[in-house]
């Protein structure tokens, strides 16, 4: 018992004795380092980092984990988490979680050493390398040229083979140059005449006038915008669940053709696709390029039919803003910032506020139609116009809240029904102005249109509504013919009964205005109705004949013909204002008239209640505010109409998906979301960029109310600045890629430590300085000086055993990569040998497909489509690209996946290449073509047909041996089939 009795008094002498001995001057080496190998390292030290904290290592230790808070604060350790850990205080965040506890003397110590200031000498524990010190994230500096008197590329490579005792491959022969250089700057083959020319031009700067002349071409934007689009992952489906269409989004890939065509400097290239809107108002290229952050995949169930205050909500438009940071990060900087959303990057020096800090850049954005003008003196009326009709509705909102305050519920009302009529006449005033023919030299041309009612019908009456456009100041009655006829058939032909309504055929008929022309007809039965026009009306120096609406009445007084189909002699089809479908949509301009008369009187009655309940200063202000806002919805009326392109944008539409509309497009709060889930944020993030890139600022010193575009702005100065080494390096490095077929640094998404190390760094960065201070971020400066490099210009069909030892995979470029062609060239090449290439320039995507099912989720029927069909013969990079359903011939040539930031296209040789490439319909359809093409030019010579095919194909006439057995196969199988083997050639799909 008295043992017992004393238990306590031990513990209590113990704790003191401990706290005695704490209370010495505390050495970290000899006192706390072993604590922490004991209990510590194993989870937070080499091999594991829970909670991405590390007691091991000092900066990482006093600096603290993913949470954003210091475990350990110097000379407090009341207050440092760690000893609320380790004493076990709350046994749910207890460490270690398993295994012996730390003692009360060991809690002690770290208790006592904390508050003498937690000296932790340099030398102690290990030391990390500062994930900073990597290769891209080091300031770009000129390199030195090693050597003079050579091309500054062929230098650099020569000094890499020198040290390796190896030799660079010698020239090409000029036919496979004009073959390679034609492909890599405009993406199709020199004409055999021109290969021809090039071969035989005895001026020495032959290849760098062919190179400036390939620039030049038009066709060089579309070749380069290619590439851009499948490093921006454009796409004109929304991907996911439903993949609906994006019809507007084409614009966006207009633009970097353009902009790659008028050699638009990089830093502005970069600028325009960040914050174009902002930092380029008013212009054409600032509102298109904004597509590049809308480019990716959107959720459309996640953002159109979950509203944002649901998880899901939350979940779909954080995904959303992800893929806009990746996007952008990838695309400029080549770093995998996206790793950082659950944790600090693993591998570079990527914290996880920085990730945020980029999401709240875009926070206030959506991916939406947006409307701009293309001519930027319009915009810039438009712009001008929409701020003062702003201010006059703010003011007129102020006036008519005072007048309802002395009226009452009276005024409230009226202005409720005169709403209701304004939207009701809005709707009546739409730009569907009616049916339209074809435009006709004499006025006694005839001409018909014609209406299907479903079934026979009988009619009381026949309307027919005359047109209303201001054309030539013809205005009201606009082609009403001077003479027609209306008869009834039982068929759309005519061609049996038929029985006449009404015969205007002899005498003229007046203008009718704008007034609905009645037909009384009771009792006759039709099922067809056909206006037959005889005399067809003036318009300028011809004739046309146009109706706005035409209407059968059943004696219950319904309008059959609404809605019904439409048929006609000929027609101006021109929507919205002109088009068949027009005459049966109830759209008129005297339905427009009748509710004009009700807006009179509703007005009135207002203007009279006004004038009892308010004095005549306050009602002239009125007067002036509402008169002054005519004007100006008048004068925006008179704009031409916005253009749209999807892009990045504040939305403001209507149901679940309002974005940020309600809040006037403020920028969406944004927290630091523990393991990324959005049901736990931490603290508030303001927008900024990386913080690895020393020498400025990673936080944006952006006001809290700026507008949003004030974010964006900033970033794409920040993503230009030309002390950031990272966007140059980039750039240059892809370029090169696309003409070496590998990057010089060859994981061109990735400068990290997950990525490849250059081969030739000071080649990289001597590029990326000339690029920016000496080209002024000029592509076509930076391509003319590649491909005029000795490097460039090597033989690919060389045998070297030291160098296949040393380098089988020509790291060091002692030869030129051979490469194949991109399923767009291949087919570009295909529809222009075939002599079946149209290559008119921009606007909508033609479709390669048929959509079934497109009111719910579209299904994209490729073979369906018919491959003869003129309409699908322009260049590839003007195919509409859907994300869920891949072309499958072009899939099967390695096409990019436009759901994923593609940086280099795989290099695939596979059966089912061959079979789709001798299979697939357009390659049958062109080889018929194409022997079409040979025949034409050559005459019916097999012989001189094989040859030129030969010639057109691959730029070269066929060897005795090739034309031997091209000939037989003709004569067994035909010259189509021939021509469809010559388009099957490896050397066809090979660029050398």
């Amino acid at each position: 018992m008295k043992l017992n009795h004393c238990r306590p008094r031990i513990a209590l002498v113990a704790l003191l004795c401990a706290q005695g001995w704490a209370a010495e001057p505390v050495d970290f080496v000899r006192d706390v380092q072993p604590i922490f190998a004991r209990h510590c390292v194993s989870c937070h030290g080499p091999e594991k980092q829970k909670s991405e904290y590390r007691l091991d290592v000092k900066r990482t230790a006093l600096a603290g984990g993913e949470s954003g808070h210091k475990p350990i604060v110097p000379g407090k350790s009341a207050a440092s988490p760690l000893i609320n850990f380790v004493s076990g205080a709350d046994p749910d965040t207890k460490m270690p979680p398993k295994g012996e506890p730390l003692s009360a003397k060991d809690v002690a110590t770290l208790r006592a050493w904390i508050d003498q200031g937690a000296a932790w000498p340099d030398g102690a524990g290990v030391k990390l390398a500062d994930r900073r010190e990597w290769w891209s994230l080091q300031p770009l500096t000129r390199s030195a040229v090693p050597g003079t008197n050579v091309h500054p590329i062929d230098a650099f490579i020569r000094a890499r083979l020198t040290e390796k005792k190896l030799a660079p491959a010698l020239v090409a022969d000029r036919r496979t140059l004009i073959r390679r250089v034609n492909f890599d700057l405009i993406g199709l083959p020199p004409s055999p005449e021109e290969a021809d020319a090039f071969v035989a031009d005895p001026d020495p700067r032959a290849y760098e006038k062919l190179v400036d002349r390939l620039l030049a071409s038009p066709r060089y934007g579309e070749r380069w915008a290619r590439h851009w689009l499948d490093v921006v992952h454009y796409g004109e489906t929304h991907g996911y669940d439903k993949d609906q269409p994006r019809l507007n989004a084409w614009p966006y890939r207009d633009y970097v053709i353009r902009a790659f065509n008028e050699d638009k400097p990089y830093a502005r290239f970069v600028q325009e696709q960040i914050a174009g809107d902002v930092l380029f108002p008013d212009s054409r290229d600032g509102i298109e390029a904004l597509g590049f952050i809308a480019a990716g995949p959107w959720d459309m169930i996640g953002h159109a039919e979950v509203p944002e205050t649901k998880i899901d909500g939350k979940i779909a438009r954080h995904l959303d803003r992800d893929d806009m940071v990746a996007n952008t990060i990838n695309t400029f900087n080549s770093v995998t910032i996206h790793c950082a959303q659950c944790h600090n990057h693993k591998f570079d020096p990527l914290p996880q506020e920085d990730y945020y800090a980029l999401q709240a850049v875009f926070s206030a954005l959506d991916r939406a139609d947006r409307k701009y003008d293309r001519d930027p003196a319009v915009a810039q009326q438009r712009t001008q116009l929409e701020a003062r009709k702003l201010e006059l509705t703010q003011r007129q909102t102020a006036l008519t809240a005072r007048a309802t305050s002395a009226a009452g519920p009276q005024l409230a009302d009226l202005d409720k029904r005169l709403a209701s009529a304004e939207k009701s006449s809005a709707s009546k005033m739409r730009p569907e102005f009616g049916y339209h023919s074809g435009i006709d030299p004499k006025q006694d041309a005839t001409k018909w249109v014609q209406v299907d009612l479903g079934t026979n019908v009988a009619l009381e009456k026949v309307v027919l509504a005359p047109c209303h456009d201001d054309f030539n100041k013809i205005g009201a009655g606009f082609g009403f013919p001077v003479r027609f006829k209306i008869e009834a058939g039982e068929d759309a032909e005519f061609r049996g009964a038929v029985t006449m309504l009404a015969d205007q055929t002899l005498t003229d008929f007046a203008n009718p205005g704008i007034a609905p022309q009645t037909f009384s007809l009771p009792g006759k039965t039709a099922r067809f109705l056909r206006v037959t026009a005889t005399w067809l009306a003036p318009r300028q120096n011809d004739f046309i004949f146009a109706l706005a609406e035409l209407q059968a009445f059943d004696a219950a007084g319904v309008n059959r013909a609404a809605g019904k189909t439409v048929t006609a002699f000929d027609t101006i089809e021109a929507a919205p204002r002109w088009q068949r479908s027009n005459l049966t949509d109830g759209i008129y301009p005297a339905a427009a008239s009748d509710q004009a008369a009700q807006l009179m009187a509703l007005r009135q009655q207002r203007a009279a209640l006004l004038e009892q309940v308010l004095d005549a200063d306050s009602r002239k202000e009125l007067f002036d505010t509402e008169s002054a806002l005519a004007g100006v919805n008048l004068e925006l009326a008179k704009l031409p109409a916005a253009s749209v392109v999807y892009a990045g944008t504040i939305h403001s539409g209507s149901g679940n998906f309002t974005g940020t509309g309600a809040k006037g497009g403020q920028p969406r709060p944004i927290f630091l979301l523990a393991r990324g889930d959005v049901k736990k944020p931490g603290a508030s993030v303001g927008p900024g960029a990386l913080s690895c890139i020393e020498g400025w600022p990673a936080r944006f010193a952006v006001a809290t109310n700026a507008p949003e575009g004030e974010r964006r702005a900033a970033l794409a100065r920040w993503l230009t600045d030309p002390r950031h080494p990272l966007t140059w390096r980039s750039i240059v490095n892809r370029v090169w890629q696309y003409h070496f077929g590998r990057a010089l640094a060859d994981s061109p998404n990735d400068f990290g430590r997950m990525g490849q190390l250059p081969s030739h760094p000071e080649l990289l960065d001597w590029l990326a300085v000339t690029f920016r201070d000496d080209y002024g971020g000029s592509f076509k400066q930076l391509h003319r000086l590649i491909v005029t490099s000795a490097a460039y210009r090597q033989r690919s069909d060389v045998r070297n055993a030291d160098a296949e030892q040393f380098d089988a995979d020509n790291r060091l470029l002692w030869r030129m990569n051979r490469r194949k062609l991109e399923a767009e060239a291949v087919r570009d090449t295909v529809l222009s040998v075939a002599g079946r290439l149209d290559l008119t320039m921009g606007g909508p995507s033609f479709q390669d497909f048929v959509i079934t099912h497109p009111e719910h989720s579209p299904h994209y029927e490729y073979q369906l489509a018919d491959p003869a069909n003129p309409a699908l013969h322009r260049r590839s990079v003007y195919r509409f690209i859907v994300r869920s359903q891949q072309q499958p011939w072009m899939a099967a040539l390695d096409c990019a996946d436009p759901s994923m930031l593609v940086d280099k296209r795989n290099q695939t040789l596979t059966p089912l290449q061959a079979l789709a490439q001798l299979n697939n319909q357009l390659m049958v359809v062109m080889a018929k073509d194409f022997a079409g093409r040979v025949t034409k030019e050559s005459g019916a010579d097999v012989g001189k047909e094989i040859t030129r095919a030969f010639r057109l194909a691959v730029q070269r006439e066929p060897s005795p041996e090739e034309l031997r057995a091209l000939v037989a196969y003709a004569g067994q199988h035909g010259l189509p089939n021939t021509c469809r083997v010559i388009i099957n050639l490896n050397e066809f799909a090979f660029i050398d």
